[in-house]
């Protein structure tokens, strides 16, 4: 790891002042600015199903699709990783405690996953452990099987570009589920840690399996309620408007999920995976170590401008994010340049490009043609 010639000591330090900067700037406009961006998620929607069941169309499932990623990578990824609840005047519904809790899961969240299974595989144990075999979304690891296989390139892309289609159906429900699930499992005097809650025997395929406990959850807290919901109950309101309008809310919406994958998968998955960033094995042993790893092991797209963040869900600052993952987000548009100089002051590599790119080199990072740096 990057480590030898830099002066970490340093490096901690002044990144920790940034971090008491940013706590003590917290205000109102942190609040304003997150409500904004929820009224643009839920404008989104909204205008996405007052079209949707005039005709299967373009627009309403880009509409739909992109209300449905703010939901999650803004205001579900920030709120849950607390960075509402330092903001002096933040309601309760904003913050990790209310946020999609009980019945508010249908009006601030509801997606295929569980609020709470997501919290723990991605707020803990991801961020605890980016880019260690511990880290339950670690790319490189999850798709070895096919970077081993000796498939031809054009169908390792298309099996990918399935996958991405449908992930959060087909890989992250199950998986946080499973990862949940393991965690209660746990009991004291077993010699297993956080770390064996990442991976476990268990396959993906066998979260679905109703005639486990792992697969009786994931039906009842995942898949039925949000199938019967969005592509049942929803296109069956616009019955009044006759069977046509229904099927096209039905269409629209199928249309949207697909959508709402890839625009997520595209934002999410590259943050991680390239032959530009590093893996890592085991523990850090200090807080500069970490903070080291948290730069190393993440890449930021294109930054700057609420609209340009907003299509990005806010994900495009993941280095920022990584370092101090409990601010809001508007935090992450002020701290980005000065994140940057201190990297470029201590030497540290701060890698930042385009989404499309970074979407290229998961694509070599998952078939097999690159691989991260150890």
């Amino acid at each position: 790891m990057q480590s030898t010639e830099i002066d970490l000591e340093g490096f901690e330090r002044e990144l920790n002042a940034l971090k008491t900067e940013a706590l003590a700037s917290l205000g109102p406009a942190d609040l304003a600015h997150l409500r904004k961006m929820e009224r643009w998620g839920r404008a989104c929607t909204a205008a996405g199903y007052a079209t949707a069941w005039l005709f299967p169309n373009p627009l309403s499932m880009v509409l739909i699709s992109t209300g449905a990623m703010s939901r999650w990578a803004i205001m579900a990824h920030h709120v849950l990783h607390k960075g509402m609840d330092q903001v002096p005047g933040t309601p309760p519904r904003l913050t990790s405690a209310g946020f999609a809790q009980g019945r508010r899961r249908l009006l601030d969240w509801f997606d295929w996953l569980q609020p709470e299974a997501w919290s723990y595989e991605h707020n803990v144990l991801h961020h605890a452990y980016t880019n260690d075999p511990a880290d339950p979304d670690l790319v490189e690891l999850n798709l070895e099987p096919m970077r081993r296989s000796k498939l031809p390139q054009p169908v390792k892309v298309l099996i990918l570009a399935i996958s991405a289609a449908t992930w959060k159906f087909s890989y992250y429900a199950p998986n946080t589920t499973q990862v949940l699930q393991r965690k209660r499992r746990r009991q004291p005097g077993d010699n297993l840690t956080a770390r064996d809650d990442a991976r476990g025997p268990e396959t993906t395929l066998e979260a679905f399996d109703p005639r486990t406990k792992d697969g009786r959850e994931l039906w009842r807290r995942s898949l039925l309620p949000y199938v019967l919901a969005r592509f049942v109950a929803i296109p069956a309101l616009f019955t009044p408007l006759g069977p046509l309008a229904s099927l096209s809310v039905f269409l629209n919406s199928l249309g949207a999920e697909l959508l709402t994958n890839l625009h997520t998968y595209a934002i999410v998955t590259p943050n991680h995976a390239g032959d530009d960033l590093q893996r890592f094995t085991g523990p850090t042993k200090s807080r500069r170590e970490w903070y080291l790893r948290q730069v190393r092991g993440s890449v930021n797209f294109k930054t700057g401008g609420d609209l340009n963040d907003y299509l990005h869900g806010f994900l495009n600052y993941q280095i920022e994010h990584h370092l101090f993952p409990d601010l809001p987000p508007r935090q992450y548009q002020l701290l980005q340049p000065k994140v940057k100089a201190l990297c470029e002051k201590y030497g540290v590599t701060y890698c930042q490009e385009s989404v499309f790119a970074r979407v290229r080199q998961l694509v070599s990072i998952a078939t097999g043609r690159a691989s991260m740096q150890t």
